[in-house]
Parts: C-alpha cells; sequence; structure tokens
C-alpha cells in the first residue's frame, strides 16, 4: 500500500511517503453514492469498554476524499461562540483568548453533554479536537458499567455522526498536535478501527509523520499502541521506526521515550533497542517515581531486559516505596516476572513495606502481592509471617477464591511458620469446610493437595474428596493430565505421612491413573561425579536412576555400611536396610528452590520429606553445583555434599546442605 524509503544521507526526512492509493478497506468502508450517508451505522457493542466495537461501519461523504478537505473548516451557525484562534497562534496566546465554547465545555462532565453543547454551537477547527479530547477525558474515571451506559447513550446521540463529519472535514487544516489527540481519542472512545474517519486521520498522519516534533510522535505512538494491525497502521508504525531512530539522540522527554518505546514492541530489532537503552540510560537523572515504574513496565512490553536500567529503576523504587499506589506496585512485580528479573533487594524491601503497612491494603490485594511473589518463586517471609497472623485471627473474612489462592502461595513456597504453624492451617480448614458444599471437585482437590504439601490432613475435607460421588464426579469431566499427579501425592502422603484420621482412607486405583513414568534421562555430568566420588569410597555402592514408591526418581543412591556396625549376633536379625546408610542423590533445578535461597518449593520440599520417611538421607544437587567446571573440582563439590566430613577438601562457598 504505502511505500518507504530510508534516506540515509539526511536526518530530516526518514520516511517518504511514496503514493499515497486509497487502502481497499478504506474504499469498501465508503459508498459510491452521491447522497450525504450516516457516519454511524449500527448499535453499540456492549463489550466496548475495552476501547474497540466489533461490528459498526462509519461512513463518510461519498464524494471524492479531497473534495471532502475543500469544504469549510467549520459549519456557520448564528450561535457559534468560537473565537478565531489558529493553529499557529502559542499556547500562551490561546490562554488569552480563552473562547467561552471552552468555557462551556470544561463544565460537561460526559460525551452526551459534549455532543449536547456541540448541537448549539459550532466548534472551531482546534475546537473539534477539543472536543475528543474532553469527551475522552470525561470517561476516564468512571466506573466500567458507568462507562458502558455513557458509551451507549454516545453512540447513540444524533450530534456524535456529524462531530466526526466535522472532524473529518476538518482533519487537513488541523495543527499536529489536534491530529494526534484527536485520533487517541477517537480510538480511546471505540470508533471502529476500519472506519473512514479513522483511516482518514492515518493517512493524515502519514502524511505529517516527517513534521511530527517530540510530542506528537508520543501521542501518536499511544494511539497505535491500542489498535489492530492492518495497512495503514502497519506503515505508521513502520515510518514511525524510522523516525525514532533519526530523531533519538534528540529527544528529551521521557515519558515520550518510553511510548515510543512500547510501541517499537518487540518485534524492534535488537540494535534499536540497545540504542533505546542507551538513550534511556543517558536521561536517568531525569527519571521521576512515576518514570522507574512506567520504565520496568515498558521494558517488559518490549521484551528487553537491561539489568542497568532495571538496578536505576528499582534502587529509586526501593527508596520510596510510601509513594507508590498498589496498581503501580503490583505492576511493577508483574513485570520483573515477565522480564525473568528478581533482585532480592527489591523484592524483600516490597515485602518488608507491604508487610508493615498490612492494614492500609485491602484482602484481595495482600492476596494479589502474594500470589505475584508466588509466580516470581520468591518467599516473602515477612509478608508471609504478617498475613499467617491476619488469617489467624479473621479467616471467615476470606472469599474461596483467596483461600485457594493462599494454600497454593504458602504450600508452593513452603514457608515454615514455626509456632504458628498449627493455628494457621486449622484456621485455613475451618474457613474452607464452610465452603464444602459450594467447591466443585477441582477446587476441593486443589485444596486437599495443597494442605497435603503443607503435611495437614483435616479429616472432614478428605472425607469429602475421597467420597464415591465426588470421585465419579470428577471421573466424569474432563480434567487435565495434572490431577492423576495432585491424587497419586494424596495417596502417597495418607500411605508415607499416615496421619491420625477417624478412619482410614485411601485414594482408589481408578483416580491414580497410570503410574508409571517415562524412562528417566541420566544427568551425565551428575552421574560422572558420583562414579568419580565412589571411587575412594570402600565398601560403598552406587545405584543410578531408582524409582521409589512407583513415583519418585532418585538420581543416584549410595549404599553404605554404617561406620559401627553392631556384633554379629544383633546383625543377625536386622535387615539390610536398616544395617546400612542409604544416601539419595537428587538433582534439582534452580526452579524447585525458593530464589536465593536454599529451600525446597512445594513438591521437592515433599519428595525431601517421604524420603526421609523410607529411610533415606537426601542430597539434593543444584545446577550452581553442576556448572561448567573442571572435573575434578565437580567431583570435589559433590563429594562435600554427600560426604560433609570431607567438606575441608573443597572450596567452603561450594558445598551448600539443603535440608527440608
Amino acid at each position: 500500500m504505502y511505500m518507504m524509503c530510508r534516506q540515509c544521507s539526511s536526518r530530516r526526512f526518514p520516511w517518504k511517503r511514496l503514493s499515497v492509493p486509497v487502502a481497499a478497506s478504506i474504499r469498501e468502508a465508503s459508498s459510491s453514492r452521491n447522497d450525504l450517508i450516516p457516519v454511524w451505522g449500527g448499535r453499540l457493542n456492549q463489550n466496548s469498554l475495552s476501547g474497540t466495537l466489533s461490528a459498526a461501519t462509519f461512513y463518510s461523504d461519498g464524494r471524492n476524499h479531497k473534495e471532502n478537505l475543500k469544504e469549510s473548516n467549520s459549519l456557520p451557525s448564528e450561535h457559534s461562540l468560537s473565537t478565531d484562534i489558529t493553529p499557529d497562534q502559542t499556547s500562551s496566546e490561546q490562554r488569552q483568548r480563552r473562547s467561552p465554547f471552552l468555557e462551556l465545555l470544561h463544565q460537561c462532565g460526559s460525551p452526551s453533554d459534549v455532543l449536547d453543547l456541540t448541537c448549539k454551537y459550532s466548534p472551531t477547527i482546534h475546537q473539534v479536537s477539543n472536543c475528543l479530547n474532553h469527551m475522552w477525558s470525561s470517561m476516564k474515571k468512571m466506573s466500567d458499567g458507568q462507562r458502558c451506559y455513557e458509551l451507549q447513550l454516545m453512540f447513540e446521540h444524533p450530534e456524535f455522526e456529524n462531530l466526526l463529519q466535522r472532524a473529518m472535514r476538518s482533519v487537513q487544516h488541523m495543527c499536529n498536535d489536534d491530529v494526534a489527540y484527536s485520533l487517541l481519542s477517537m480510538v480511546n472512545l471505540g470508533v471502529p478501527q476500519r472506519s473512514r474517519v479513522i483511516q482518514t486521520f492515518l493517512r493524515t498522519c502519514q502524511e505529517r509523520l516527517n513534521d511530527f516534533d517530540e510530542k506528537t510522535l508520543s501521542i501518536l505512538a499511544s494511539a497505535l499502541e491500542h489498535m489492530k494491525d492492518g495497512q495503514n497502521v502497519d506503515a505508521l508504525k513502520e515510518g514511525m521506526r524510522l523516525v525514532v531512530e533519526v530523531r533519538l539522540p534528540g529527544i528529551k522527554n521521557v515519558l515520550a521515550l518510553q511510548t515510543m518505546m512500547r510501541l517499537l514492541g518487540k518485534d524492534a530489532p535488537k540494535e534499536l533497542k540497545q540504542k533505546l537503552e542507551r538513550k534511556a540510560l543517558s536521561m536517568t537523572d531525569q527519571f521521576s517515581l512515576p518514570n522507574v515504574q512506567y520504565m520496568i513496565s515498558t521494558m517488559a512490553k518490549m521484551g528487553f531486559q537491561s539489568k542497568p536500567l532495571l538496578k536505576v529503576c528499582g534502587g529509586k523504587i526501593k527508596e520510596n516505596l510510601n509513594g507508590i499506589p498498589f496498581n503501580r506496585l503490583y505492576n511493577v512485580l508483574k513485570s520483573c516476572k515477565e522480564l525473568l528479573y528478581r533482585d532480592v533487594d527489591l523484592l524483600t524491601s516490597i515485602s518488608d513495606h507491604v508487610a508493615s503497612t498490612l492494614d492500609i491494603w485491602t484482602n484481595k490485594q495482600l492476596v494479589f502481592f502474594l500470589s505475584v511473589f508466588e509466580d516470581l518463586l520468591f518467599c516473602p517471609t515477612s509478608l508471609m509471617e504478617a498475613y499467617s497472623e491476619k488469617v489467624i485471627t479473621n479467616s471467615e473474612a476470606l472469599t474461596l477464591k483467596d483461600l485457594l489462592c493462599v494454600l497454593k502461595v504458602y504450600s508452593s513456597l513452603n514457608y515454615d511458620l514455626q509456632h504458628q504453624r498449627q493455628k494457621f492451617l486449622d484456621s485455613l480448614s475451618h474457613a474452607l469446610s464452610s465452603y464444602l458444599s459450594k467447591m466443585s471437585g477441582l477446587e476441593l482437590l486443589k485444596a486437599v493437595y495443597c494442605l497435603c504439601l503443607l503435611n495437614h490432613f483435616p479429616s472432614a475435607l478428605l472425607e469429602q474428596l475421597l467420597n464415591i460421588s465426588m470421585l465419579e464426579q470428577l471421573a466424569s469431566a474432563k480434567l487435565p493430565k495434572s490431577t492423576e499427579r495432585m491424587f497419586q501425592r494424596v495417596d502417597l502422603c495418607l500411605r508415607l505421612d499416615r496421619p491420625p484420621l477417624p478412619q482410614p482412607l485411601t485414594v482408589p486405583s481408578s483416580a491414580l491413573g497410570n503410574p508409571i513414568l517415562n524412562s528417566p534421562t541420566v544427568n551425565l555430568r551428575l552421574s560422572k561425579g558420583l562414579q568419580s566420588v565412589l571411587a575412594d569410597q570402600a565398601n560403598a555402592a552406587l545405584q543410578e536412576m531408582l524409582v521409589v514408591e512407583n513415583f519418585y526418581i532418585i538420581d543416584g543412591v549410595i549404599i553404605k555400611p554404617l561406620p559401627n556396625p553392631t556384633c554379629a549376633m544383633e546383625t543377625s536379625s536386622i535387615s539390610p536396610a536398616e544395617s546400612s546408610q542409604r544416601i539419595a542423590v537428587i538433582y534439582a533445578p534452580n526452579s524447585s528452590f525458593c530464589y536465593g535461597t536454599s529451600i525446597p518449593r512445594g513438591p521437592l520440599a515433599l519428595k525431601v520429606r517421604h524420603l526421609k520417611i523410607l529411610g533415606y538421607t537426601p542430597v539434593l544437587v543444584t545446577e550452581q553445583h553442576l556448572q561448567p567446571l573442571s572435573e575434578e573440582e565437580r567431583t570435589d563439590i559433590i563429594r562435600g555434599l554427600i560426604f560433609p566430613e570431607h567438606a575441608s577438601k573443597t572450596r567452603p562457598h561450594d558445598v551448600e546442605h539443603v535440608r527440608s
């Protein structure tokens, strides 16, 4: 449709429009008749809160596009209160000659009020843009329900059609800021993207792109960010990329830079992302608190992790936590997750801040905080401690959704509540029992599974889950394969932990699915290290990839006689397992631990607990222990983990014992 060429020798014209044919989609949207066709040709879609309408088509005068642009800048009216303010006048001059129309406009509290005003008085070109801007700004603080109602009134208002007609006829005479602001406002109001008015503004933006300043480019970027791909949108985005790359050294406004970064997005070339990073780093002394929060979400939007930028932003956030509201703080954490960025100091500071100000947050906000920390694999110790006390005091205030989320977080992060543990778990179990009649089978299974991970077995919940009718309900539902793994772990807990229940409970084999495991893959570096360790160990044997209880895989089991065997008469009645030490060596990836700690997370903690019950001594080997070192160094580290008495022979910082 539109062709572009990059002028390598010119910094003034990075974007060149070689031809201006009307897009096919626009021709389809316009009428070939000479009669004026209504701009609004459909009813409001009730799902328009997101800023888009699906099945509406806007039309314009069927005459040639250039003829439309030659019409009067504003329709004459005997009631016009407009003053003749041209686009060339400065903002200070405009303020001095403030129009009575603008005074009335600022008193309008909804889009319909604005449209009523335009029925009485004819706005000038600049005031058309003001009307569209005010229509959107008046809706920003409305609730979703009120916004939906006001949108419906706006689209049904007879003057809305006329205002869009006026905007389209005036676009060639608008100043650049007004063109960009009008487009942004119409997109936010839900005017369909394929409508002729939107496409006309997009084409005008293409024609003027080289003349847009930093501010106007930023406004245009905000509009394009909310638009779907299309011929004119794609052409503008590509033009924006070329213009931004050339003008990057001259950008002085942080917010404008961030808006352009978001528009360029994940598809921007790596070299351009690095240029944007260097530009942002050169402007860090200008970063305000909102700037640093927005910069982290901008990097997430781009899929670009810049550790220097994140360090700067994280430092400013830590210093100003008291001034950050929930939404922004939560978005910072979500963006860190998307970027796979975990700064222990930043996360700890946020956890401590939320814990120390617990009373200012709603329960739902606290649950959201806990959930995003769990997504980050980070254990917010101070927050979890403070929140457990809140649960113990008033567990009835938690909804079922809250309870399930809290259980998931505490079981996944394997947080040890110590002396508060029993009170906390009893409070959660009591609250869950009150929802028994409302819980679905899957919700009940998830709740019981999490409680089993926490080594807590409330009989009422277990009996309800293992009731024949509940099991049949779960069996008939099309549930994910992960439900079988949950049932298998619940079964292991009932058999190995042997909780004291009013009546014995077991999980029927029909609910366990197929317990047969896929052929486990041998970790070659660990295997070779274990063999080297045992080369100088007399009477020690190695078994690799052992499957226990038809569920748990052990990478290597080292069997070694006990150091002080009893006399032969006593050992004759002792089994081989009791007369030897069995060390279970388990390879565990980083994701199996709470970030920055050696604390195993839920499933791994359960595996360690059960292996201890079965008589094994678990030893966890992590990714760090198997880093590309020399074979001798790796062997020394593994030896120090398995046989602590030899730890002095290894480097102290390389040896780490992981216990549940």
